[in-house]
């Protein structure tokens, strides 16, 4: 379809509607692909006329300039190169080293108050018995010498015990200081190590998650191909019977040879380079005017594929929904999370659409259903099966910011909106 498209340079009111915007943005910028592609062949035969007759090349206008820095070459920022901007180890040492102290400062002021509550303990508990005083100046008492002596005494050791507790305070304010620059050093050096062994461990991590993502994607590549295969020959032979050549078959056991297998279609998609002009054999995606034209389609060359089954085929997958439009599975999709998705037979065109949730709007992936194949517009990789498509972007990323299909959004309570497309088979 997208290759038709490509060779028109027109794309149907009614396809246009079902892409969302980064289909619409894929498109444009494959089409706008195509038209640089044919302007440089038209500009390459003019040249070369030119050249023959020994004319000048007449000047087009039309070029690409970019902005040159001091050496001449394209000017290019990178971040981390400027003066100003401080490397990445740099940014971690000041983090790393901002949270010790904070950590450290937290630990000595609990040291501190319990110190501080100590001190106060201690200190308050000491008290100056006044019969005691009494008692050593009991041969003067009542005499004025008597209590200022006594007055002076109390005094030197309130001053006495003002001294000592100074003291204690600037022992435990000492220690509590030194405690406080041992243990941000300890915690720096951890949160250090820590750091280290986490980016070992995320290159480590890294490089065995792409591995793994690779050996995924091949061996679902080679299994889509196989089953393709599959399905080519089946086809094929089904539509031979149909045609009247059961006799030919029949004779094949009398000892000729039956027919080898059609060799299945390549896969890969490829855009015309030479002809600029409709090719026969080329489909492109129909739009359908009405609901049963669009569900006789469905019975007749999608049920035998069984589409919408799981890949057992022994029921209907949970994420697969009848005839429905965009807002109504947008309203079923409202009361669910991000990465929710269903897939839908498009009321619009013979195909489907994926609607996903996304964190702040829905989105909306046209399915190009043609050749007996399933593939999202502007993409280039092709599913024998709706099954395998699906299971396939829930491993691998949907769009260009990462997201998945993690959840089935299936039917609402006591309502299945595909029935019709099953009743009377």
């Amino acid at each position: 379809m997208l290759q038709q498209i490509l060779i028109d340079m027109y794309i149907e009111p009614e396809l246009l509607a079902e892409l969302n915007e980064e289909q619409k943005q894929i498109l444009f910028f494959k089409m706008r692909e195509e038209q640089v592609r044919r302007w440089k062949e038209r500009e390459a035969q003019l040249e070369k006329e030119e050249a023959g007759l020994k004319r000048r090349k007449k000047e087009t206008g039309k070029n690409v300039s970019w902005k040159k820095a001091g050496d001449g070459d394209v000017w290019v920022w990178v971040m981390g190169e400027h003066s100003d901007d401080k490397p990445y180890d740099q940014i971690c040492d000041e983090i790393m080293a901002e949270r010790a102290a904070s950590q450290a400062q937290r630990e000595a002021d609990e040291l501190r108050a319990k110190k501080e509550a100590e001190l106060e303990k201690r200190f308050s508990a000491v008290q100056l018995d006044p019969a005691l005083v009494l008692a050593v100046l009991q041969e003067e008492k009542r005499q004025e010498e008597a209590r200022q002596a006594a007055a002076q005494e109390q005094q030197r050791l309130k001053e006495e015990l003002k001294r000592k507790e100074e003291e204690e305070r600037r022992k435990a304010e000492e220690e509590v200081r030194r405690l406080e620059e041992a243990r941000a050093q300890e915690i720096y050096m951890d949160l250090k190590d820590v750091h280290r062994s986490r980016q070992e461990q995320d290159k480590e991590d890294k490089a065995w998650q792409e591995t793994l993502r690779k050996s995924k994607v091949a061996d679902l590549r080679r299994r889509s191909i196989a089953k393709q295969t599959r399905e080519e020959h089946r086809r094929r032979s089904l539509k031979a019977l149909e045609q009247g050549r059961v006799s030919a078959m029949t004779k094949a056991f009398g000892g000729d040879k039956p027919p080898l297998a059609p060799k299945p279609k390549p896969r890969n998609l490829t855009v015309a380079s030479d002809v600029i002009s409709q090719k026969p054999g080329v489909r492109r995606t129909l739009s359908a005017s009405s609901r049963e034209r669009i569900t006789q389609w469905f019975r007749e060359e999608q049920l035998p594929l069984r589409a919408g089954f799981q890949r057992d085929q022994s029921r209907i997958a949970p994420w697969f929904h009848g005839i429905i439009s965009r807002e109504e599975a947008e309203d079923l999709l409202s009361d669910k999370g991000k990465g929710y998705f269903l897939v839908r037979v498009s009321e619009r065109i013979l195909g489907y659409v994926l609607s996903y949730r996304g964190q702040e709007e829905y989105k909306h992936f046209l399915i190009d259903a043609t050749d007996n194949c399933y593939m999202l517009l502007g993409d280039q990789l092709k599913f024998s099966s709706l099954t395998e498509l699906v299971e396939y972007h829930e491993v691998e990323a949907l769009t260009s910011a990462g997201e998945q299909l993690l959840h089935a959004c299936g039917q609402k309570a006591g309502v299945v909106d595909y029935a019709e497309l099953f009743t009377g088979v």
